[in-house]
């Protein structure tokens, strides 16, 4: 069976945000409460995207494992995990396993098969209990919340607009634009990705001046040109994945982490709690840096295969990991913030080489966290693709 083809064009366009969370659970500093956020907390929520994607290596390597003691956020709590039994190994050897998480600098490596754990392994000093940061994987976990508040009637349609929920972008670029315009990043507003950058757009999205309270990604978007016609062009933009997760917030009336709890944690079996960090208004951020352990990446990818446990509606998942725009490159796309592959293979990614991996006909699901030496390239997502198609091709 063909799983995937034509991967050194798959990953040139391929793009999310990662990291590593090592402090276990009840040892992890405490959440402080947004209210208690000093100015300098606030400063560094502000200028978030400068800091991490700038950071030595060696910074990466002790932050990534702990975003909790580095940037305020709040906690969505675990309830009765999932059980994983060990399955059969794969069958692949150790040394290409190995080779694999040295080239790639990988935390944590899972497969799971038919529900069972076919390959487990750890890196970095990594342990099954510890949690690490997800960057844009996160991006997936917001879509399925909007799935879970269309299925509780708070949000009526994603064909609604965007200002229906969002009155402040009345008359910015975003006036006509679609929820589902959004989920697929097929706006029209002009953005720039470029994590090396410092004057791009993803740097810069969240440190806009703004009052107490006031949503600074908003207050950025605002300013944005249009430059096609809603729903025509394909760019990736972390801001529109924020604003997302201020829709979910707004129609819900609960934090992301309140809502996620609720809606993916505790269905879908987590083991860890999960952090997620804020922005300075107290509002999760949508297209980022939520951190729960490697496993539960795992739970997170079972969960979307097998449909969302009545969470979302039906056939939700269904359209969430199907192309709904093209990204240029024959067999892939982009879903409901989810990337596709060929093969109807899907899921999520986020810079630094984090991952979820579905394919759904092997009822198989890959996880993975790294500390890449940067953000994105072609020479490392390549070669990560190309590793969990190897991976797949052994779950016989």
């Amino acid at each position: 069976m063909r799983v995937w083809t034509s991967f050194a064009a798959a990953c040139a366009l391929a793009i999310g945000a990662g990291g590593v969370a090592m402090a276990k659970d009840e040892a992890a500093p405490a959440v402080k409460p947004i209210t208690q956020m000093s100015a300098a907390e606030l400063e560094k929520v502000r200028t978030a995207g400068a800091q991490i994607l700038f950071w030595s290596d060696a910074q990466r390597a002790s932050n990534f494992r702990a975003m909790e003691a580095q940037f305020p956020g709040t906690t969505a709590t675990h309830g009765t995990p999932r059980a994983l039994p060990k399955g059969e190994p794969l069958a692949i050897g150790d040394a290409e396993i190995d080779a694999f998480m040295a080239a790639q600098n990988v935390a944590g490596l899972m497969v799971i098969q038919d529900g069972k754990v076919r390959l487990e392994k750890y890196g970095l000093g990594l342990k099954p209990e510890d949690r690490w940061t997800s960057f844009s994987v996160a991006k997936s976990f917001t879509s399925t919340l909007v799935g879970a508040a269309v299925k509780d009637g708070l949000i009526a349609s994603i064909d609604d607009p965007v200002t229906k929920y969002v009155p402040e972008l009345k008359g910015s670029g975003y006036d006509g634009v679609t929820v589902k315009q959004i989920l697929t990043m097929t706006s029209g507003v002009k953005w720039n990705e470029d994590y090396t950058d410092p004057n791009s757009d993803v740097v810069k999205m969240l440190s806009v001046p703004v009052g107490p309270g006031e949503d600074p990604n908003t207050a950025y978007l605002k300013t944005l040109p249009r430059e096609a016609e809603p729903g025509s062009k394909w760019v990736y933009k972390t801001g529109e994945t924020n604003l997302i997760g201020v829709i979910v917030q707004r129609a819900t009336g609960k934090t992301l982490t309140e809502y996620a709890q609720e809606k993916i944690v505790k269905p879908a079996g987590f083991e860890g709690d999960l952090f997620w960090m804020v922005d300075s208004a107290g509002q999760n951020v949508g297209g980022c840096c939520l951190s729960i352990r490697l496993a539960d990446y795992a739970r997170m990818g079972l969960f979307a295969l097998e449909g969302g446990k009545g969470q979302v509606p039906e056939g939700w998942f269904a359209e969430a990991g199907k192309e709904q725009a093209p990204i240029g490159l024959p067999g892939f796309g982009y879903g409901y913030q989810w990337w596709t592959y060929p093969g109807g293979a899907w899921g999520g990614q986020g810079i630094f080489g984090q991952a979820i991996l579905i394919v759904p006909q092997k009822n198989l699901v890959i996880a993975v966290v790294s500390n890449w030496p940067k953000a994105s390239g072609a020479d490392l997502r390549v070669p990560q693709l190309q590793f969990f198609q190897q991976l797949a091709m052994a779950a016989n």
